[in-house]
């Protein structure tokens, strides 16, 4: 019997120390952390003082030092999602951070501000929609390799056979982890996407569920984190597993999406569209290598779907990437470039069908896999599609949801929920169904990458490109370039701290967030705003003549428009860029 963790919890509270009592059924185990000394221990139940201040919680999410000294998280609400092979997954929806100090009145004024500076990101990553965990099951496999472990597998605490990938909580539960008497407590939580649906094709219901899973190495932001980093990580690398079961039998799909695994940036200029640049300064070969060698191992065979422009700012990257490929030499590793919006331009969808036969055989090689109800392994998948756009968004999951049909309709059919010669599309019910999952999936990845919804997720929906979908991509665009440029520093920063990728340290040092701006960054806005503000005036009340109104107009006019150049120019220094982590830079 595998090891869980608790489901149940009670969060007891005195001055000098936290006990979180586990109430599963015949459970005496307590967690006891010294408020002062940051102690962990464990005890039994009859070591809470009846004093204590006593509520319910869902978990402990984990642990985080910050200026005023540790914090501890706990999910404080959970939604249930759906059940698993028989276990319930829940989604973490609320978390309180509480501190181990009583006051915060040893700090001066601009620690404490610090201080709180760091609270506002802790909670803005776990406010960041998406986070789940299961006390019985692991989520952070997918059912194959759960399938092809070893016995000592089995035996080991949730947070230890976890994979490291996808457990966001790892540096929270650090303290946790090197007390192997404690792991019951911990908690492996993932960010990303799940839903769970029973569906009914030909009278005959089976459940259908979709997971991604978001890697945390090198997490980040859409503009701040592309391409790899020295240990091969690919930025917004996200594995997503499709699983059917039916009467005992089970069936699983795995596709995998990430950054094109070179060294390149995007750095936020201001501009609507930055243009990328390939660093020129590093041998890519060596995270390239890396890269594929462990997604090789992990997964087997791998096609490369890249579905940048193939003209343009992008054209320079899908260059490199297919030279990069015939490069390493490996016939495990085949690159197919499909120019997405060339190819589908004017509205033309249905064109995306001609990279589906193509990679058909392929796909076909690769397979997926199956257990009967029996519980022999009828199939293995030995291959996966890594498919990449520039943000591995909008695109991708497009390509991803048509890939996922099509092993489904396969699957559905050996275990014999579709009849032969029936087709998937032509089953209304459960076609709205799959849609809409696939765009919620797409939306889940956009939010946490790119700040807003995803973009052409009214094709994912309705299979047709819509005039309000347009829309609605407008509004999304814009709401991302403001995010992008103003607020997405912040964002990547809250997840530099969350993830460990910053540590606050003991010392009373200042942080890197005294960092302060030079003065053109607040003068030059100010004086464009004021010229633009006069240029509107002078053309409302004009002038004795129109000669002497135009002068004015112009100089004005000519002075916003300088002032506006200059900030463009000058456009890395007005954005709002990370100050906790100096990601490589790039030129």
């Amino acid at each position: 019997k595998m090891a869980t963790a608790y489901e149940r919890y009670n969060l007891h509270t005195t001055p000098e120390k936290f006990f979180i009592e586990a109430c599963d059924e015949g459970a005496d185990a307590v967690l006891a952390i010294d408020r002062v000394s940051n102690e962990m221990t464990l005890t039994g139940k009859k070591d809470v003082p009846p004093s204590a201040v006593t509520r319910p919680i869902c978990g402990i999410m984990g642990t985080i030092r910050l200026v005023a000294g540790m914090y501890l998280i706990v999910i404080t609400r959970k939604r249930n999602v759906g059940s698993l092979l028989g276990h319930a997954v829940w989604k973490a929806v609320d978390f309180d951070v509480i501190s181990y100090k009583k006051t915060v009145l040893h700090l001066s004024e601009i620690q404490s501000q610090e201080n709180k500076t760091f609270l506002t990101m802790l909670n803005n990553v776990l406010t960041t929609d998406g986070f789940y965990f299961c006390t019985d099951f692991d989520l952070t496999h997918t059912l194959q390799r759960l399938a092809n472990t070893s016995p000592d597998f089995q035996e080991m605490s949730l947070l230890e056979r976890a994979d490291q990938r996808f457990v966001w909580n790892g540096n929270l539960l650090r303290e946790l982890a090197g007390q192997p008497e404690l792991h019951r407590f911990a908690l492996p939580v993932i960010h990303g996407f799940i839903v769970m649906k029973p569906c009914r094709i030909n009278g005959k219901i089976f459940e259908w569920i979709l997971i991604s899973r978001r890697s945390c190495f090198r997490a980040g932001v859409r503009y701040y984190v592309r391409g790899i980093d020295s240990e091969g990580h690919a930025a917004n690398f996200v594995e997503t597993e499709q699983i059917v079961l039916y009467e005992g039998a089970k069936a699983s799909f795995v596709q995998t999406r990430g950054s094109m695994p070179f060294y390149w940036s995007q750095r936020p200029n201001l501009r609507y569209k930055p243009k990328p640049i390939i660093s020129k300064a590093t041998s890519h070969m060596d995270g390239f290598q890396r890269h594929f060698d462990s997604q090789l191992l992990i997964y087997g065979k791998q096609t490369i779907l890249n579905l940048v422009n193939q003209k343009g700012s992008e054209k320079p990257l899908e260059q490199a990437f297919a030279k990069m490929v015939s490069g390493m030499n490996n016939d495990m590793l085949k690159y197919i470039a499909f120019d997405f919006h060339k190819e589908c331009s004017h509205m033309r969808w249905d064109r995306l069908q001609i990279l589906v036969d193509s990679v058909a055989e392929t796909q076909d090689e690769y397979g997926y896999f199956m257990v009967n109800s029996e519980g022999k392994t009828m199939a293995q998948q030995k291959g996966v599609f890594r498919s990449n756009c520039m943000d591995c968004l909008d695109r991708t999951n497009v390509i991803q949801s048509l890939l996922a049909r099509r092993s489904l309709q396969t699957q559905l059919q050996r275990i014999g929920v579709l009849n032969v010669g029936q087709r998937i599309e032509e089953q209304a019910e459960f076609e709205k169904i799959y849609k809409n999952a696939w765009a919620d999936n797409a939306n889940a990845c956009a939010v946490q990458y790119a700040g807003t919804g995803a973009l052409k997720t009214d094709f994912t929906r309705t299979g047709k490109r819509t005039r309000w979908g347009l829309l609605m991509d407008g509004w999304n665009s814009m709401i991302r370039y403001y995010k992008n440029n103003f607020s997405d520093g912040f964002r990547q920063d809250s997840i530099d701290l969350f993830l460990g990728n910053f540590a606050v340290d003991d010392s009373d040092g200042p942080t890197p967030l005294r960092v302060q701006k030079d003065w053109k960054f607040l003068t030059l806005p100010i004086i464009m705003l004021v010229a633009f503000s006069m240029c509107i005036v002078c053309l409302l009340m004009a002038g004795d003549t129109w000669t002497e109104t135009l002068a004015y107009v112009m100089f004005w006019g000519a002075a916003s428009a300088i002032t506006a150049t200059i900030i463009l120019f000058n456009g890395q220094d007005f954005v709002d860029a990370p100050k906790l982590v100096h990601k490589e830079k790039m030129d």
